[in-house]
């Protein structure tokens, strides 16, 4: 039996990862669960998985990911209280079921070092990186090109003149996906769509130029890669997340589950692809800047941008005030070499607190 810790459990990665376990009784032993203030369900979980491990706060989960016993750990937390589990975790030689964004967009070469250092493994949850890791199975061939798909969000023709002004109910209307707050309205910025393009550089030691994001409204195809000699492998499937965690929970079994939808081929289809309009999306161009600056300028990109998304969505700052809030707070950082835990978190810590006062004006 595989003998999980779920950290993030109550959250909608948590729950679905949960669905698995559900689905595969005979296959996971659950040794620990972890959440934040959702101890109603929290206690729910306890009482139907039983796990020995039990935290209501972030706190403590670090321990817990190291226990001699776990062989994966899923990291589904929110923000940069993820990057130290992670490295924990794959300092114990633990599998790492990663569906948080933060902690390879904070730290990635520090993530890929402990990979290299201790014997852990990265396995990518995301629906994008975990389409291109599935593309990748089997190739020992030169990569052309990663074209990540990218729903264009709920403003993907909304005139430019009227972006300025949408409300955060507009903009939690994304058109395909099911998501958290936090990620629905990176989707709507494409901000979420920089993160994958940072996680999948790390993940699969590919150059920035190498890696292109294609409009993509339908969501079928979560990602494709290109080779040498032009042919392209796609990943597709109904946009569900239990597909990809299934996956790197098995990998590289493929089980049937049945309650995994199925790409309906009895019906039309129509896949379109745009070109991406730097206009629409400058949070996107932000992001990417930061990141190939390196440092720890892409610790301060995911600190600020998790304060400008929560005043966005308590009414302090208006939806484009997104991108200038995190402009802002990047231009004032003084970047660390970003080559230890501590050098990453104090970045956050700091990016988190101006971001912050700049918010409340």
């Amino acid at each position: 039996m595989r003998k999980i810790v779920v950290l993030g459990s109550t959250g909608s990665i948590g729950r679905q990862t949960l669905d698995i376990v559900r689905a595969f009784p005979d296959e996971f032993e659950v040794i620990g669960l972890a959440a934040g203030t959702n101890t109603k369900l929290l206690k729910e979980q306890v009482a139907e998985f039983q796990p020995a491990h039990v935290w209501s706060a972030a706190a403590g989960a670090e321990e817990m990911v190291t226990l001699p016993r776990v062989d994966q750990v899923m990291v589904a937390l929110m923000g940069s209280v993820g990057l130290t589990p992670t490295l924990n975790a794959l300092a114990a030689g633990k599998q790492v079921a990663l569906s948080n964004k933060e902690p390879i967009v904070m730290a990635g070469k520090l993530i890929k070092d402990f990979e290299a250092l201790y014997g852990g493994r990265v396995l990518p949850v995301d629906s994008e990186p975990s389409a291109i890791w599935q593309c990748l199975q089997g190739e020992d061939n030169e990569i052309l090109r990663i074209l990540i798909t990218a729903s264009g969000g709920p403003f993907r023709t909304t005139p430019l003149e009227d972006i300025e002004n949408v409300t955060p109910e507009q903009a939690l209307r994304h058109p395909t996906w099911k998501m958290g707050q936090k990620i629905t309205i990176d989707s709507a910025t494409l901000m979420n769509k920089a993160f994958e393009v940072i996680e999948t550089h790390w993940l699969f030691s590919v150059p920035w130029e190498r890696i292109e994001v294609v409009v993509h409204p339908q969501s079928t195809i979560h990602s494709m890669v290109e080779f040498a000699d032009g042919s392209v492998k796609a990943q597709l499937g109904p946009p569900d997340m239990r597909l990809p965690i299934q996956y790197a929970l098995f990998y590289p079994q493929r089980l049937p589950n049945s309650m995994i939808p199925r790409l309906d081929t009895s019906i039309s289809h129509s896949l379109n692809f745009d070109p991406l309009e730097p206009n629409r999306y400058p949070c996107f161009s932000l992001a990417i800047e930061a990141a190939r600056k390196g440092g720890t300028y892409p610790a301060v990109l995911s600190a600020a941008d998790e304060v400008a998304v929560q005043a966005f969505l308590d009414g302090k700052i208006g939806y484009g005030g997104i991108h200038h809030l995190v402009e802002q707070t990047l231009s004032e950082h003084d970047s660390l070499p970003g080559e230890t835990a501590e050098e990453v978190l104090q970045a956050d810590a700091w990016a988190s607190a101006r971001a912050f006062e700049l918010a409340s004006g």
